[in-house]
């Protein structure tokens, strides 16, 4: 039986509204019908959205001049154990690898231990080694096969020899300790501020440069992902405190620096290779996503699955939509980690198919490349050997629709910026300092768009020019707390060009440098002041206030709440001044327990709960609490109605892409070199939010709809998961065609004329 937070989360919904916590048991009932549900939302749903027409198509493509890892597809890693080197079959390792269609693959240098006869200094040799060159053998097998070869190292962790040596090179605690390896006590943490990464490193490289046909260096363990190092030793003590802006800047500078060593020595043999480290993070990365969609031509996006339990199921997506904010169409590929990873690892064992799956769909819907990856142990492909036909399998099928599945541009109307100092920086409120916040604040506002099935790409808040804003009707900013001044006025010069603004709680509350401002940076934009400090909830959060009944019927982001004259609040607001006419005003919190006293002491006030302004075909909302968080916490169903009215009035309720259907699904869009590729990811499932899938619940029909570009013809649609054409209109440049079963995933890719 499903619990309520299952209910709210995988319930069935439309293009339209959220249905009634019954719709839910008709996604696991296929034989089930949802007329009555259906009919109810309509009721309140308003009129049918608009569709607005696609961008004029772009130029085509000249092959010739793309990179080599631009052509790269499918890619491949069995990480190699010391003891591979006694028991591997590099023969057997290579044909997997070749059979299920890669072009490339990662094998292992690596810098803790050596895989080859190494004479770098404290680049230990596995004891496994002998004298054996293990890592060449498995370079030739590779290219003997027509697969190009990533040197992987990792230059994260050294061995007490090293220490002893070079005690320089130790992160170190405040106390002056050695940071060890939490796992594994006899590795010391290396910094990446020492020596060990101007001079260790480098000779490694060098070293494997001048012995084999290398085409890229990567590096494992570092940068870190998510997090900014916490080290005290003699240099690193010298410079900002950690987990300050001035410290991130340095962090920053030190990344690129060593970036453009490492990629100035792979190109020391060849000019087409390159070096390329380790990220991911998504809208947490370490590395300043801006500057390093500059630099990096490979990006390694290693989110092999879901971390922790209440990760949500759209974690990759989420990272393919952070490469494509930021990166201009340069290469990504997503790591799925087909060992069992989790918030309990076996890393030596694999994944359910259906979990597996579901990250390689998500990695192509996100416009990523998928890489495949597994421990090796005894024969270098694994004691449990289940992996690897879901993964061949997979490659080989996409092998089929490289075409389509070759991404140009994203299909969408709306940009969600990326608060990236924020996610890194920020504490949060006083009364939940946690780095779980902005985590929780993320995920509420993509599960909100996701159910609403709004088409949106990421914003870097580095990359806030008028070009790049250009093409959104709507810009969301999801409690971004630290904007700079010229950021504020990038985003009021896109209101003054004509787009809407949907902003929450501390959103311009801080600058660059997390100095709190006395008012909002926007606060001339949003039309509010502040007028205290952040309230959080003790016992009963506080109440948003209709303010006339008829409201219901005048102002749209109230559509479909009737007989109530309250609705609820976020758990913590931004105390705002009185504007004139508030459509909701708060309703102060107040105990929940005991029940005698759970009612308002002060039941009306002028505070406002959320400000709406319109300024010609400008649309701007602003709520001031941390409604997509607290959305978030309690799959509160009157939240998601509130954020889902407020997305529609924003847009004018305009759709560049429409998908109706029963379900809960993602939706991508892409421009292609043939044509298009909607992409449907099917997530009604009792474990979307929590755990692994372990089967999918098919879904029904979902019709698309979708305005081509003035004389833009189509040729055929086909459905690359069914393998089979489908029927479809095309009138006045409307194209419309229905997808009449989704499993777990399906591609609708549109040749055109």
């Amino acid at each position: 039986m499903l619990n309520r937070r299952a209910f709210l989360k995988t319930g069935l919904k439309t293009s339209a509204a959220v249905l009634p916590v019954s719709a839910a048991l008709h996604a696991f009932n296929p034989a089930s019908t949802l007329a009555a549900e259906q009919a109810a939302v309509a009721a309140v749903s308003g009129p049918a959205p608009r569709l607005i027409p696609l961008p004029p198509r772009l130029a085509p493509v000249d092959l010739a001049a793309v990179p080599w890892q631009q052509k790269v597809r499918r890619v491949g890693q069995s990480n190699m154990t010391e003891h591979d080197p006694a028991v591997m079959n590099i023969e057997e390792w290579a044909d997997y690898w070749h059979s299920a269609e890669a072009d490339i693959v990662f094998i292992s240098v690596t810098g803790i231990l050596a895989f080859y006869p190494s004479k770098v200094p404290f680049h230990r040799h596995g004891k496994y080694l002998h004298g054996r060159d293990f890592f060449g053998e498995c370079v030739a097998a590779a290219k003997k096969r027509n697969m190009r070869v990533v040197a992987r190292m990792s230059p994260d962790l050294n061995w007490g020899d090293a220490l002893a040596a070079h005690p320089e090179w130790a992160m170190r605690y405040r106390d002056g300790s050695v940071q060890f390896s939490e796992q594994e006590p006899r590795l010391f943490k290396t910094c990446m501020f020492s020596t060990y990464m101007d001079d260790y490193v480098p000779a490694i490289m060098r070293e494997v440069n001048s012995l084999y046909d290398m085409d890229c260096f990567y590096t494992n363990g570092w940068p870190p992902i998510g997090s900014l190092p916490d080290c005290h030793c003699a240099i690193c003590s010298k410079l900002p405190p950690a987990s300050t802006p001035a410290y991130w800047r340095v962090f920053d500078d030190r990344v690129f620096e060593l970036w453009q060593k490492y990629d100035a020595i792979a190109k020391e043999k060849k000019p087409d290779s390159f070096f390329f480290a380790n990220l991911g993070g998504n809208v947490r990365c370490g590395p300043n996503l801006d500057r390093l969609g500059k630099l990096a031509v490979w990006f390694q996006a290693d989110n092999q699955g879901r971390t922790y339990n209440d990760s949500a199921v759209w974690g990759c997506t989420l990272q393919g939509r952070v490469c494509n904010a930021v990166l201009d169409g340069k290469f990504a590929a997503n790591v799925t980690g087909a060992y069992s990873t989790g918030a309990v690892t076996w890393r030596n064992g694999s994944k359910t198919p259906a979990e597996a799956t579901m990250w390689l769909n998500e990695t192509l819907a996100g416009g990523m490349v998928p890489y495949y990856h597994f421990v090796g142990s005894e024969d270098g492909l694994g004691e449990d050997r289940r992996w690897q036909a879901v993964g061949a399998d997979y490659f080989r099928w996409t092998a089929q629709h490289d075409a389509h599945f070759t991404t140009r541009r994203s299909i969408a109307n709306i940009g969600v910026v990326i608060g990236q100092s924020t996610q890194l920086l920020y504490p949060g409120p006083s009364t939940a300092r946690s780095r779980a916040y902005m985590h929780q604040t993320t995920e509420g506002l993509y599960d909100a768009l996701l159910q609403g099935r709004f088409a949106f790409d990421f914003v870097h808040e580095d990359r806030l020019d008028a070009e790049r804003l250009g093409k959104y009707r709507a810009l969301l900013l999801p409690n971004i707390a630290m904007l700079s001044d010229q950021q504020c006025q990038q985003i009021r010069a896109f209101v003054q060009s004509g787009g809407s603004l949907m902003a929450s709680f501390e959103t311009s509350l801080y600058d660059e440098n997390l100095s709190p401002r006395a008012d909002f940076g926007l606060a001339d934009l949003l039309g509010i002041h502040k007028a205290g400090e952040v309230v959080g909830t003790n016992g009963n959060a506080y109440y948003a206030r209709i303010e006339s009944p008829d409201a219901t019927s005048q102002h749209p982001i109230l559509r479909g709440f009737t007989d109530t004259n309250w609705l609820p609040g976020a758990q913590n607001r931004v105390p705002l001044q009185p504007v004139p006419n508030p459509l909701l005003t708060v309703v102060p919190g107040f105990v929940s327990y005991p029940p005698e006293l759970a009612y308002p002491p002060v039941p009306h006030t002028d505070v406002p709960a959320v400000v709406l302004r319109e300024t010609g075909p400008s649309r701007i909302a602003y709520f001031p609490g941390d409604i997509e968080r607290t959305y978030w916490l309690t799959g509160h169903g009157d939240l998601l109605r509130l954020l889902h009215n407020t997305l529609r009035w924003i847009t004018l309720d305009q759709h560049i892409v429409h998908v109706q259907g029963e379900g809960f699904i993602e939706a991508l869009s892409w421009e292609t070199s043939p044509g298009y590729a909607v992409h449907l990811l099917n997530y009604t499932n009792p474990n979307a939010q929590h755990c692994w899938l372990q089967s999918a619940y098919p879904l029904g029909p979902q019709t698309v709809r979708m305005k081509l570009p003035r004389g833009v013809g189509v040729k055929s649609v086909e459905l690359l998961k069914a393998g089979q054409p489908v029927p479809f209109h095309l009138e006045r440049q409307t194209l419309q065609f229905t997808v009449p079963r989704v499993e777990d995933y399906e591609v609708a890719a549109i040749t055109v004329a």
